[in-house]
C-alpha cells in the first residue's frame, strides 16, 4: 500500500545475503511494469517524479520499481567494496524482480543503471521489453568521467540545505543552467540524508575508492557487443546536450546500429538530464505506450 508521498518501501535479501531496498509505486496492472535504476552514486529518490507521473496517469498508469543499489540509500553497506560493481548490482535487481514476481519490464537507466542494463540484456534479455538510455551509452567518454572522479574526490560537505543547493550549483551550474530553484532542490533532497553532523551524501564512502582507482589514460572498453544485442528491443536515448560522457558521436553510433531508436537532446543539462524536466514524463510515457502497442500487435499477429 503506498503512503502519501506516492510509494511503499520494500526490502528484500540480495543472493548473497545483504538486505537491499526499492521503492514501488502503483499497482501491478496489465501493463508493463517500469524498472528505475540509477546512477553510481544515487539512489530511487532521483526517480519520485518520474515515477508519481507514469504511476498515477489516467489512462494507462504502470507499476514502477525504484531500486537503490546495495551501498546507497536504504539498502545496506557491504563489507566487501570488490561488490560495488555492475555485474552484482545487475543480479540484485534480478533477484528483487524475483521477489516481486516480474518476469519482464520497460527499463529506465540513469548513467551506471544504463551499464546494468547491458549486463541484464547479456544474463536475462527477456526481462527487457523496452530500453530508455538517460545519458549513457556503450562508449563512455573518459573527459567525462574524470570529471565524476574529481567531484567525488571533492564532493561538498554542506551543513545546511541552503548551503548544498549553493554547493551543487557552484558545481554543476555551468552544464545545466536550464534548472530552476526547485530543481536544485529535489537533486539536494536527493543525493544528501539528515545527519547530527549535517548533510551526508547518501551512499557508502568507500563507493568513491571503486572510482578513484580507475585508470583513465587508457581507453575505457566499450560495450559494443552488449549494446548490439538489445537490437530487437524498443529503445530511447536521453542525451543532455552538453553531456561529457556521451558523446553525440556515440548516439550516431547507437542509432546506426539500432533502427528505430528514438533520440532525445535536451538542451541545458549535462550529465545526467533530470527526467521529471520539462516535457520528458510525458514522451518517456508515450514511447513506452508505442512500444507496448507494437509488441502487443506483433504477438496478434504472430498468433493468427
Amino acid at each position: 500500500m503506498a503512503d502519501s508521498e506516492g510509494f511503499s518501501d520494500f526490502f528484500y535479501t540480495a543472493p548473497d545475503g545483504l538486505k537491499l531496498h526499492a521503492r514501488i509505486y502503483g499497482e501491478a496492472g496489465t501493463g508493463w511494469p517500469v524498472v528505475c535504476l540509477p546512477g553510481l552514486t544515487r539512489n530511487a529518490r532521483d526517480f519520485h517524479e518520474l515515477a508519481l507521473h507514469l504511476s498515477g496517469r489516467a489512462k494507462g498508469p504502470r507499476r514502477v520499481i525504484a531500486f537503490d543499489y546495495r551501498g546507497r540509500g536504504q539498502s545496506a553497506y557491504d563489507a566487501d567494496i570488490s561488490h560495488y560493481n555492475v555485474g552484482v548490482e545487475a543480479g540484485d535487481v534480478l533477484a528483487g524482480l524475483a521477489a516481486l514476481g516480474i518476469d519482464e519490464a520497460a527499463f529506465i537507466g540513469t548513467s551506471r543503471g544504463g551499464l546494468i542494463i547491458h549486463v541484464l540484456g547479456a544474463l536475462r534479455p527477456a526481462v527487457l521489453k523496452a530500453i530508455v538510455l538517460n545519458d549513457i551509452g556503450p562508449v563512455i567518454e573518459p573527459a567525462g568521467l574524470a570529471l565524476i572522479q574529481s567531484y567525488l574526490e571533492r564532493m561538498p560537505k554542506p551543513k545546511s540545505p541552503g548551503e548544498a543547493l549553493e554547493a551543487q550549483r557552484n558545481v554543476h551550474g555551468q552544464d545545466f543552467p536550464a534548472l530552476t530553484d526547485g530543481d536544485w532542490e529535489r537533486m539536494v533532497h536527493a543525493i544528501y540524508r539528515k545527519t547530527d553532523d549535517g548533510l551526508l551524501p547518501d551512499f557508502d564512502p568507500k563507493l568513491v575508492d571503486t572510482v578513484a582507482g580507475l585508470d583513465l589514460s587508457q581507453p575505457l572498453p566499450a560495450l559494443w557487443p552488449q549494446f548490439d544485442a538489445l537490437a530487437a528491443i524498443p529503445l530511447l536515448v536521453i542525451r543532455g546536450a552538453n553531456s561529457p560522457l556521451l558523446s553525440a558521436e556515440t548516439v550516431t553510433e547507437m542509432r546506426g546500429r539500432h533502427p528505430g531508436t528514438k533520440t532525445i537532446t535536451v538542451s541545458g543539462q549535462g550529465h545526467a538530464p533530470f527526467l521529471e524536466t520539462g516535457n520528458l514524463p510525458t514522451e518517456i510515457a508515450l514511447f513506452l505506450d508505442q512500444a507496448e502497442s507494437q509488441d502487443q500487435a506483433e504477438l496478434q499477429g504472430s498468433a493468427r
